[in-house]
Protein backbone atom coordinates (compact mmCIF):
# COMPACT_ATOMS: atom_id res chain seq x y z
CA UNK A 1 0.00 0.00 0.00
CA UNK A 2 1.64 3.46 -1.15
CA UNK A 3 0.82 6.46 1.16
CA UNK A 4 -0.04 9.57 -0.18
CA UNK A 5 1.87 12.76 0.63
CA UNK A 6 -0.36 15.33 3.32
CA UNK A 7 -1.10 18.62 2.17
CA UNK A 8 0.12 21.31 4.01
CA UNK A 9 -3.10 21.95 6.23
CA UNK A 10 -3.18 18.23 6.93
CA UNK A 11 -0.03 18.19 8.15
CA UNK A 12 -0.52 21.10 9.88
CA UNK A 13 -3.65 19.08 11.58
CA UNK A 14 -1.88 16.09 12.64
CA UNK A 15 0.38 17.74 14.13
CA UNK A 16 -1.54 19.39 16.61
CA UNK A 17 -2.89 16.17 17.12
CA UNK A 18 0.63 14.64 17.55
CA UNK A 19 1.36 17.28 20.17
CA UNK A 20 -1.55 16.46 22.17
CA UNK A 21 -0.63 12.89 22.42
CA UNK A 22 0.98 11.24 25.65
CA UNK A 23 2.72 7.80 25.35
CA UNK A 24 1.59 5.06 27.05
CA UNK A 25 2.58 3.78 30.41
CA UNK A 26 6.58 1.88 29.42
CA UNK A 27 6.58 3.58 25.80
CA UNK A 28 9.10 5.84 24.33
CA UNK A 29 7.71 9.09 22.41
CA UNK A 30 8.74 9.15 18.81
CA UNK A 31 8.47 12.11 16.72
CA UNK A 32 7.15 11.03 13.74
CA UNK A 33 8.85 12.52 10.45
CA UNK A 34 6.38 15.54 9.50
CA UNK A 35 7.08 16.31 13.10
CA UNK A 36 10.34 16.76 12.61
CA UNK A 37 9.81 18.26 9.04
CA UNK A 38 7.78 21.17 10.95
CA UNK A 39 10.12 22.04 13.77
CA UNK A 40 13.10 22.70 11.30
CA UNK A 41 10.42 24.87 9.46
CA UNK A 42 9.65 27.22 12.19
CA UNK A 43 13.24 27.75 13.37
CA UNK A 44 13.96 28.72 9.30
CA UNK A 45 10.91 30.86 9.53
CA UNK A 46 11.92 32.72 12.76
CA UNK A 47 15.26 32.94 11.67
CA UNK A 48 13.62 34.69 8.70
CA UNK A 49 13.62 38.46 8.68
CA UNK A 50 11.42 38.44 5.51
CA UNK A 51 8.70 36.27 6.75
CA UNK A 52 6.12 37.54 9.04
CA UNK A 53 5.30 35.76 12.23
CA UNK A 54 2.10 34.84 13.38
CA UNK A 55 1.07 32.81 16.06
CA UNK A 56 -1.64 31.18 17.03
CA UNK A 57 -3.65 30.22 20.22
CA UNK A 58 -4.37 27.17 20.61
CA UNK A 59 -6.70 25.39 23.83
CA UNK A 60 -5.28 22.21 25.25
CA UNK A 61 -7.81 19.80 26.67
CA UNK A 62 -6.49 19.45 30.60
CA UNK A 63 -6.69 15.45 29.46
CA UNK A 64 -4.05 16.15 27.09
CA UNK A 65 -1.83 17.90 29.70
CA UNK A 66 1.36 15.54 31.13
CA UNK A 67 0.53 13.80 34.60
CA UNK A 68 3.11 16.35 36.79
CA UNK A 69 0.60 19.40 34.61
CA UNK A 70 -2.40 17.66 35.81
CA UNK A 71 -0.90 17.00 39.52
CA UNK A 72 0.16 20.14 39.84
CA UNK A 73 -3.08 21.85 39.04
CA UNK A 74 -5.38 23.57 42.30
CA UNK A 75 -7.56 20.61 43.68
CA UNK A 76 -10.62 21.20 45.34
CA UNK A 77 -11.15 20.04 48.98
CA UNK A 78 -13.92 16.91 49.00
CA UNK A 79 -16.78 17.51 50.32
CA UNK A 80 -16.81 16.47 53.96
CA UNK A 81 -18.74 13.41 54.96
CA UNK A 82 -21.52 14.62 56.95
CA UNK A 83 -22.34 17.27 54.50
CA UNK A 84 -22.38 14.40 51.51
CA UNK A 85 -24.42 12.34 53.60
CA UNK A 86 -27.56 15.09 54.66
CA UNK A 87 -27.46 15.67 50.70
CA UNK A 88 -27.56 12.26 50.12
CA UNK A 89 -30.76 11.59 52.32
CA UNK A 90 -32.64 15.29 51.98
CA UNK A 91 -31.60 17.19 55.03
CA UNK A 92 -29.95 18.93 52.79
CA UNK A 93 -31.27 20.11 49.21
CA UNK A 94 -30.07 19.93 46.24
CA UNK A 95 -30.47 23.57 44.73
CA UNK A 96 -30.26 22.75 41.14
CA UNK A 97 -29.54 19.87 38.27
CA UNK A 98 -27.61 19.18 35.18
CA UNK A 99 -27.76 16.37 33.01
CA UNK A 100 -24.50 16.31 30.74
CA UNK A 101 -24.13 12.44 29.93
CA UNK A 102 -24.80 11.67 25.62
CA UNK A 103 -23.14 15.01 24.99
CA UNK A 104 -19.97 15.66 22.89
CA UNK A 105 -16.84 17.74 25.59
CA UNK A 106 -17.31 20.71 23.60
CA UNK A 107 -21.07 21.15 24.61
CA UNK A 108 -20.74 19.77 28.37
CA UNK A 109 -17.95 22.50 28.69
CA UNK A 110 -19.77 25.28 27.93
CA UNK A 111 -23.23 24.19 29.00
CA UNK A 112 -21.72 23.51 32.61
CA UNK A 113 -19.68 26.80 32.60
CA UNK A 114 -23.42 28.58 31.55
CA UNK A 115 -25.60 26.19 34.07
CA UNK A 116 -22.69 26.53 37.14
CA UNK A 117 -22.31 30.64 36.63
CA UNK A 118 -26.27 30.89 36.66
CA UNK A 119 -26.26 29.11 39.95
CA UNK A 120 -23.46 30.91 41.64
CA UNK A 121 -25.35 34.12 40.87
CA UNK A 122 -28.40 33.01 41.95
CA UNK A 123 -26.99 31.54 45.58
CA UNK A 124 -27.23 28.19 45.17
CA UNK A 125 -25.57 26.24 47.42
CA UNK A 126 -25.07 22.40 46.40
CA UNK A 127 -25.96 21.25 42.93
CA UNK A 128 -25.97 18.06 40.91
CA UNK A 129 -23.79 17.62 38.11
CA UNK A 130 -24.71 13.91 36.58
CA UNK A 131 -21.85 13.11 33.70
CA UNK A 132 -23.09 9.43 33.17
CA UNK A 133 -20.99 6.06 33.41
CA UNK A 134 -19.55 6.04 30.33
CA UNK A 135 -19.23 2.06 30.77
CA UNK A 136 -19.83 1.73 26.69
CA UNK A 137 -16.99 -0.56 25.21
CA UNK A 138 -15.27 -1.18 28.63
CA UNK A 139 -14.24 2.15 28.51
CA UNK A 140 -14.31 4.95 31.35
CA UNK A 141 -16.48 8.00 30.51
CA UNK A 142 -14.76 10.60 28.98
CA UNK A 143 -17.11 13.46 30.49
CA UNK A 144 -16.91 11.25 33.93
CA UNK A 145 -13.14 11.91 33.37
CA UNK A 146 -13.09 15.16 32.15
CA UNK A 147 -15.48 17.02 34.32
CA UNK A 148 -13.64 17.04 38.02
CA UNK A 149 -10.89 18.16 35.76
CA UNK A 150 -12.52 20.95 34.40
CA UNK A 151 -12.87 22.37 37.98
CA UNK A 152 -9.53 23.05 37.85
CA UNK A 153 -9.47 25.06 35.21
CA UNK A 154 -9.46 29.24 36.10
CA UNK A 155 -12.84 30.05 35.01
CA UNK A 156 -14.13 27.15 36.95
CA UNK A 157 -12.17 27.66 40.75
CA UNK A 158 -13.61 31.03 41.81
CA UNK A 159 -17.28 28.89 41.38
CA UNK A 160 -16.74 25.70 42.80
CA UNK A 161 -15.61 24.85 46.56
CA UNK A 162 -16.07 21.40 46.96
CA UNK A 163 -17.20 18.53 44.75
CA UNK A 164 -18.11 14.49 46.12
CA UNK A 165 -19.36 11.70 44.03
CA UNK A 166 -22.90 11.33 44.60
CA UNK A 167 -25.07 8.82 46.41
CA UNK A 168 -26.18 5.70 44.63
CA UNK A 169 -29.84 7.22 44.23
CA UNK A 170 -28.67 10.43 42.94
CA UNK A 171 -26.34 8.99 39.35
CA UNK A 172 -23.22 7.15 42.40
CA UNK A 173 -20.33 7.34 40.21
CA UNK A 174 -22.05 9.08 37.40
CA UNK A 175 -22.57 12.24 39.28
CA UNK A 176 -21.09 14.78 41.38
CA UNK A 177 -22.28 16.67 44.55
CA UNK A 178 -20.78 20.05 43.83
CA UNK A 179 -20.92 22.78 46.28
CA UNK A 180 -20.34 26.16 44.84
CA UNK A 181 -19.13 29.04 46.43
CA UNK A 182 -20.37 31.46 48.41
CA UNK A 183 -21.55 34.81 46.87
CA UNK A 184 -19.17 37.96 47.19
CA UNK A 185 -21.11 40.37 49.50
CA UNK A 186 -20.48 43.52 49.02
CA UNK A 187 -18.89 45.63 51.93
Amino acid sequence: MSRRKLSSEERELWNKVARTARPLPGKKLEKPAAVEESFSDLINDMSSPQKKRTTRETTVSPLALPKKQQQNQQKHHPLERPVKRKIARGRISIDAKIDLHGLFQDEAHALLYAFLTRSHSRGHRHVLVITGKGTSLGSEGVLKRSVPLWFSLPEFRPLISSYETAARHHGGEGALYVRLARKNRPQ
